[in-house]
């Protein structure tokens, strides 16, 4: 038996480097991404089952949003995660956006539909240049559009900027202090730090493409 299909997110990721990186950073890199879907699971609108790959063909990872709207937020947000370490390798990320067979028993490995196959083929046909990618059901030209300037301003981050945006991304719409309490640091530092990060841009493309899902749905 298995949950009847419906449309889902499927990330399908590996980290860049991670050999050179060594077992350590791939670890905690790992680790990063891990308790980076523990917080997206709390997301208005994600319920389970959201879940971590947490390691295939050595540095693999997977998760599957049930609110596939979320897909390009989280992908940002999970990239944020591990280049706001310095040290950790980052990541390259497919998107597949489709249905999803999951077994009652919520074994991911057992899983199949469009969404996991998509998503793998994303990752697999990757240019070595870029580090995002998106297939699958309903995708257009303007989601890769979005997701390349996306990506273009996500590999610019330092550590400090990735930090800040990690959280400014949340679909909770943190405010500026809010985050400024939370780093330990001046509202001013991170207004600088979300401007020079692009971050405002990003959260508005998040926020639309959301819009842009929630309208197509039936």
């Amino acid at each position: 038996m298995s949950m009847p299909a419906h449309t889902v997110a499927v990330l399908t990721g590996d980290l860049i480097g991670s050999t050179a990186s060594g077992e350590t950073a791939t670890d905690e890199a790992m680790a990063s991404l891990h308790k980076t879907t523990v917080e997206i699971a709390k997301w208005r609108g994600v319920s389970p089952p959201l879940r971590f790959f947490d390691r295939y063909r050595g540095d693999g990872w997977q998760i599957l949003l049930t609110h596939p709207a979320y897909a390009l937020r989280a992908t940002l947000v999970l990239a944020a995660t591990l280049a706001s370490t310095a040290e950790l390798p980052r990541t390259r990320i497919g998107i597949g956006i489709g249905p999803a067979d999951i077994p009652d028993n919520k074994d991911f490995a057992a899983s199949t539909g469009a969404a996991f196959i998509a998503s793998g083929h994303a990752l697999d046909t990757l240019p070595r240049a870029r580090v995002f990618a998106i297939e699958g059901e309903h995708v257009t030209s303007l989601h890769r559009a979005i997701l390349a300037l996306a990506e273009e301003l996500s590999g610019r981050w330092t550590p400090e900027q990735a930090e800040a945006t990690a959280l400014y991304l949340s679909p909770r719409q943190p405010t500026l202090a809010a985050i400024a309490e939370r780093l330990g640091i001046s509202t001013q530092a991170v207004s600088y730090r979300i401007r020079g990060a692009g971050a405002r841009a990003l959260r508005d493309a998040a926020t639309w493409w959301e819009q842009d899902a929630e309208d197509r749905a039936p």
